[in-house]
């Protein structure tokens, strides 16, 4: 048999075993995650619309949780510090691209709470949704920064003609996502020519600084002389903090799109325990909608946080996801695998790190076993995110680093 034939047969034979492991582990999600799935959503929905009841002052301050005590108290003071704190004082106006959530969930959330949080801090910011005119915008609010990605579904909606235009008569930066082509992209050479031909004044990264200026595959924005920003992510805490007046009973909640590595971490958790699991791809989850505010009322009844990365994250100390500060801002125990950035972001023993499945299914019974040790971690966490990683702090150091243009 030719080695072609082979190569097609064994693509055909994982294939078919990564689909039938799919359909196993969808099988043995215990019943009760599926059956009260969409009551918990609507449970977290009615208290969304009631949240005057969850998230005035005398609920906090009647509560009985550490975690909410603590994260009312670190949420009020970090608001505080950045409140407007850049009004006035930078010709800054944002204009970021931001894709449709049914489009890239991922991509709607990271571009949203940086828009958010630049408003937040004193920077006019606009959003440029999926279907807006860009010629319309530029005319309403004047930017003199645009964000986009490198990606050419995000490309393609923007008119290009409309930005040249408006670079030659006022002041513009245009920036974009720095990506590899090693990660499903397409050839970088081709993009560098792209941008060249397009005007655009610099690439920017959500990765870790270390690793770009590490990996030789980036070397070549910066032989383009292209300058690098870095906006790692982090937590948007107008959205993610805890809510005072819920029991944690739920044993993990999980809402992330579905991906293998969560059936090879968790497959024991799911058959063995009753939980939340929401996100595209999971057959129980029936049209899916993105909510990030419902989302912290859903996160407060949880006794374990469950999270993995994909595999780049773990071979390389480029980024932990978004998921990972978001649970922690809010105050649930986290169990969490081993991307290997995660050491330099929190402090020993904030979170709960499994290095194999055997390990994760291990750590999770741990920590239903003894909530308080769960908690403990959970308040160190808590404390990392406030004090150094929310989007209010990416948001203030993107602003200082653009004005060094």
């Amino acid at each position: 048999m030719k080695k072609s034939t082979i190569s097609r047969w064994q693509r055909r034979k994982e294939k078919f075993r990564s689909s039938w492991d799919k359909v196993l582990f969808n099988l043995s999600v215990r019943k009760n995650t599926k059956v009260y799935h969409q009551q918990i959503i609507f449970e977290a929905e009615a208290a969304l619309a009631n949240k005057v009841l969850y998230e005035s002052d005398e609920a906090y301050l009647a509560s009985n949780d550490p975690l909410v005590r603590q994260g009312w108290t670190l949420k009020q003071e970090v608001e505080g510090q950045f409140r407007g704190i850049l009004a006035g004082k930078t010709d800054a106006r944002i204009l970021i691209q931001v894709p449709a959530p049914a489009f890239s969930p991922a991509g709607y959330s990271l571009f949203t709470n940086l828009a958010e949080s630049l408003a937040f801090i004193g920077v006019p910011t606009r959003i440029l949704a999926w279907n807006d005119d860009t010629t319309l915008a530029f005319k309403e609010f004047s930017p003199t920064v645009l964000l986009s990605s490198d990606h050419e579904s995000y490309l393609s909606r923007i008119d290009w003609t409309t930005v040249s235009k408006y670079k030659q008569k006022s002041k513009l930066l245009v920036g974009l996502t720095a990506s590899l082509e090693e990660y499903d992209s397409t050839p970088l050479k081709g993009r560098l020519q792209w941008a060249r031909d397009h005007d655009v004044d610099f690439f920017y990264t959500f990765r870790d600084q270390d690793y770009v200026q590490s990996r030789t595959e980036y070397r070549p924005f910066f032989d383009a002389h292209y300058k690098m920003l870095y906006v790692p992510f982090g937590a948007n805490i107008l959205n993610y903090y805890p809510v005072a007046g819920f029991r944690r009973d739920i044993d993990f909640v999980l809402i992330a799109t579905r991906k293998s590595e969560h059936m090879s971490y968790m497959k024991d958790i799911v058959r063995s325990h009753a939980g939340f699991i929401d996100g595209p791809g999971w057959r129980h989850v029936q049209n899916f909608r993105f909510n990030r505010e419902r989302d912290r009322y859903i996160y407060a009844r949880a006794r374990v946080g469950l999270n993995v990365h994909l595999p780049e994250q773990i071979e390389w100390a480029c980024e932990v996801n978004e998921r990972t500060y978001q649970l922690a801002a809010c105050g649930v125990p986290q169990l969490v695998d081993h991307p290997k950035l995660i050491d330099k972001i929190f402090s020993r023993d904030a979170l709960f790190v499994a290095d194999t499945p055997a390990q994760y299914t291990q750590m999770f019974r741990a920590m239903i076993r003894d909530p308080e040790a769960a908690q403990q971690r959970a308040l160190l966490a808590q404390s990392d995110i406030f004090s150094r990683h929310t989007t209010f702090h990416r948001a203030h150091t993107l602003i200082k680093n653009l004005e060094e243009f």
